[in-house]
């Protein structure tokens, strides 16, 4: 952010949220009940059996981990295979895209009208 928060990054924007994302993820903790953590599946393949595979996992990976959008986790050979695109690079094409795309529902009267009358109140006589 530059000039006062009057320039900044459309991209940069876009990876501070995911990075965002991931720490309020991490902050919220993990769950450590029997059906989180696995217990009767580990009981069932035993320890030192494969469980990436297993419906419990793929179920619990999607819920535990942040699905990022701009940090690419793929292996190097598909990376460079899809371009080798930078993170900064993915970003700004997600911003772009979210930019083209993105409609957010209209505020509510009352949240509008409260809005426009705090702007009043700071604009000069």
């Amino acid at each position: 952010m530059l000039e006062m928060g009057m320039t900044f990054s459309f991209g940069q924007l876009v990876i501070d949220d995911e990075i965002a994302a991931m720490v309020k993820r991490v902050v919220s903790g993990i769950g450590m009940d029997d059906e989180r953590m696995g217990v009767d599946l580990i009981k069932k393949i035993g320890i030192g059996g494969h469980f990436l595979a297993e419906p419990h996992t793929l179920k619990y990976l999607k819920e535990e981990q942040i699905q990022a959008k701009v940090i690419d986790r793929r292996v190097r050979d598909d990376w460079q295979a899809d371009g080798a695109r930078s993170m900064l690079q993915s970003a700004n094409r997600r911003a772009k895209m979210l930019l083209e795309t993105h409609r957010p529902p209209p505020l509510a009267e009352d949240v509008a009208a409260e809005i426009r009358r705090i702007v009043k109140s700071a604009e000069k006589p």
